[in-house]
């Protein structure tokens, strides 16, 4: 056996240095294949008419995203429809006549994005397989084979508590060797509770969590900076923008964070490139050592960090080689040799020396820039800009010479892509093509597409993959154990039967609590068949190494909760006189929202009024795939007359609240798509049961119905609200709504019950 690991990790070492090459060519990232937004092709269009001669094609489709192009197919994501019929797409069209070949539809959900203003996403391509990959507003992050078929889906909001934001901000999943990243701000459960910006790394193959980070202090802001791939002393890193308005580095291969550096009041968004040994970012919000706005940063990588009490590891001011006072959102700076070329939020073209961050020269474009980026090729920029015009430009020593200025339909915040003698663009109305028709092979042979990495030292560690499991009650769950080295590097597999695992609950837990499920001769873990919540960590112990892997257990309808088993026991310092217990732990986005009080003799949920971050609270209790079921529970609200807050449930995807103000019980969704209304007259400090149900036809379109009556009156015959939705939810976990405006008032739940349909008949 031990013969067959060496040869397992030789095969491991041989395949992670096997030449630089690659099966898929194309623009396969929104950054291109350097990482800079530069594109080695030769005989791109220097000019651009529409309806003229090189004015190929165009796709209706609304978009805020780059396309990506491989094997003379081109990918956009975006979406199409208007209110409740607006649905994202993922489309691909043949990249030389733009015909549609297959589309896959997402709704969105549980979000106040507002689709005219962001909702910014971009695909990545494999460039191993092909495969496609894309994430939604709503956090469907997803893998397509190039032909159409799904590989592999996790609802990310429900599974691991991405949040969403008015203004999207969406960003797009990165491949880097065999991992596909994503991120987003997410308040997951236990450790990961608290609400931080953080990164996933998945197996693009299989779609299990490899690691998951949080690199950074609580977020101001949810940043969609891509994050910048290298190497430093020996790690394979990322560097990128954070949320919380710092620079960070990361290992890519285990999560490890390495450093931070704070830099502004509000989050970065544009993403980094890397020059000499510095990593140069940029922003547009308050500086955190003057009143100023907008700064860009060169930040030397290999500088040592310091330790920061209950952070990351903290660069120092020393760390920085230089900075200068331009100012971006999120248009993010391309690098052509010393020089960068940058486009800032007020519409202006600058260049940039590399070497010490003076500003050569600028040229004004247009009244405003917000999200797209700069194409590099062939010694010209082409340039998006916020009201639709795009330019190409020829940049110089001393100046720009505009050669084209072209007006496009809508507004254009996504970054141009280049392949085979063509340019691809989107805007909010439409994705175009132009450029020379048929093969125009333009890209040097020699280029090296994927770096090599070097061979692995000794094993150290293991990464127990999947990192993070969710089952039902009897599900069964299979592990791969990967050695790393010291570096995170993998090294050799090993057989999960031989390991050995044993619960593991980290001393910093504030619920001690332990998964129910056994692990079998086997290696595979079985699920406890108790139909209820559990959630907890395993350690895996192999020859010595160690890793460690954590799970959720899920009932499955029908189930019932009445939180009279938790013992408030707990203090806040805020608040010494009143006790508390923490909320269910697998629940996901509980913690730091709700907790268990008594409140008239009963043992109730209560949300929080400690963080005005969280005055908008959503809580997901049950697994994403459930459907076809009817939620209740008794809701009451603080308040007076004029002032109240609002609480309510969610059931498969849609919100169903009683909304204080309004004095209304609703039905939403996202408001700008589904926000259906009824009146419904209730009063602060008294107790009303809320009860929901979701049926969906063989048709995909469905029903929601609602219904509210004081507690202990007898129920209404009939719905007081119903929705129809051509397209609707198909499946979605139960879930909780608070909203205290300003954090002012709570909103308190007891006695939730989740019911198949089955088992309820629809009354009318």
């Amino acid at each position: 056996m031990k013969a067959v690991r060496i040869l397992t990790a030789v095969l491991a070492a041989v395949a992670m240095v096997r030449p630089a090459m690659a099966d898929v060519k194309g623009w396969l990232d929104w950054r291109g294949p350097f990482q800079t937004g530069v594109s080695p092709e030769k005989g791109l269009p220097d000019t651009w008419a529409l309806g003229g001669a090189n004015d190929l094609w165009h796709i209706d489709i609304a978009s805020g995203g780059s396309p990506v192009i491989a094997n003379g197919h081109v990918y956009v994501f975006g979406y199409n429809g208007e209110g409740p019929d607006l649905r994202e797409v993922l489309l691909c069209a043949d990249a030389e006549t733009g015909k549609v070949l297959w589309e896959k539809y997402f709704n969105d959900y549980l979000s106040d994005i507002t689709y005219n203003r962001y909702a910014i996403g971009s695909p990545c391509i494999d460039p191993d397989s092909g495969n496609v990959y894309a994430i939604t507003a709503a956090g469907i992050f997803s893998c397509y084979t190039p032909d159409g078929k799904l590989v592999f889906q996790h609802p990310m909001m429900e599974k691991w508590g991405r949040l969403t934001f008015t203004n999207g901000r969406n960003g797009g999943p990165v491949i880097e060797n065999d991992l596909v990243i994503v991120r987003g701000i997410t308040s997951n459960w236990g450790g990961e509770g608290a609400a931080q910006d953080r990164l996933y790394a998945f197996d693009k193959k299989t779609g299990n969590l490899v690691w998951s980070t949080s690199p950074a202090a609580p977020p101001k802001d949810n940043s969609f900076a891509r994050p910048w791939f290298a190497w430093r002393n020996g790690k394979r890193v990322l560097y990128t923008g954070n949320g919380d308005g710092s620079m960070i580095c990361v290992n890519a291969r285990t999560g490890e964070p390495i450093w931070r550096y704070p830099i502004t009041a509000g989050g970065m968004n544009a993403s980094v490139v890397v020059y000499k040994g510095m990593a140069i970012g940029i922003h547009a919000d308050e500086n955190l050592d003057t009143s100023d706005t907008g700064r860009m940063v060169a930040v030397k990588v290999d500088s040592e960090p310091k330790p920061a009490e209950g952070l990351p590891p903290q660069l120092d001011k020393s760390c920085e080689a230089w900075h200068n006072e331009l100012a971006s959102i999120s248009s993010s700076p391309i690098l052509v040799g010393n020089r960068i070329y940058e486009v800032i939020k007020t519409g202006v073209l600058c260049c940039v020396d590399a070497d010490t961050g003076k500003i050569l020269w600028r040229y004004k474009l247009g009244p405003d820039e917000l999200h797209a980026s700069p194409l590099y090729a062939e010694g010209r920029l082409y340039i998006p800009i916020q009201d639709g015009l795009f330019y190409i430009i020829k940049p110089t020593e001393t100046g720009a010479r505009e050669l084209c200025k072209v007006q496009l339909e809508g507004r254009c915040i996504g970054a141009p892509a280049a392949w085979n003698g063509k340019v691809y663009v989107t805007s909010t109305n439409k994705l175009y093509c132009f450029g020379r028709k048929g093969n125009n092979p333009g890209v040097p042979k020699d280029i090296a597409w994927k770096e090599a990495y070097p061979k692995p030292g000794p094993t150290v560690a293991l990464q127990v993959i999947p990192s993070e499991v969710l089952l039902r009650p009897g599900e069964h769950a299979k592990f791969t154990l990967r050695g790393i080295d010291a570096n995170g590097l993998p090294t050799e597999t090993f057989d999960p039967a031989k390991a050995t695992w044993a619960h593991f609950i980290p001393p910093t837990a504030k619920v001690k609590s332990e998964m129910k499920g056994e692990f079998g001769s086997n290696g595979e873990l079985t699920a406890g068949t108790d139909n209820t919540w559990s959630a907890g960590a395993y350690m895996c112990t192999i020859e010595g190494h160690k890793g460690i892997m954590r799970g959720r257990v899920l009932p499955a309808a029908p189930y019932k909760v009445d939180f009279e088993n938790f013992e408030p026991t707990e203090t806040n310092p805020n608040d010494p006189s009143s006790k508390f217990a923490y909320p269910p732990l697998p629940w996901i986005g509980a913690r730091f929202k709700f907790d268990v009080r008594e409140v008239d003799g009963n043992k109730v949920l209560a949300k929080t009024l400690d963080n005005i971050f969280f005055q908008r609270a959503v809580v997901f209790l049950g697994h994403p795939d459930e459907k076809n079921y009817t939620m209740e529970a008794d809701v009451m609200t603080d308040g007076s007359r004029r002032v109240m807050s609002s609480v309510g449930l969610v059931n498969q995807r849609y919100f169903i609240n009683l909304e204080g103000n309004a004095q209304e019980i609703q039905i939403v969704s996202n408001p700008e798509r589904i926000h259906a209304v009824a009146p419904f007259k209730w009063k602060a400090h008294e107790w009303y049961h809320l009860k929901t149900r979701v049926d969906v036809a063989a048709d995909g379109s469905g029903v929601v119905r609602a219904k509210a009556w004081k507690k202990g009156d007898p129920e209404p015959a009939g719905w007081l609200i119903e929705f129809n939705h051509r397209h609707a939810h198909l499946n979605g976990s139960p879930g909780l709504y608070g909203f205290a405006p300003q954090s002012l008032y709570k909103v308190y739940i007891d006695n939730i019950a989740v019911t198949p349909n089955a088992q309820q008949t629809a009354r009318r």
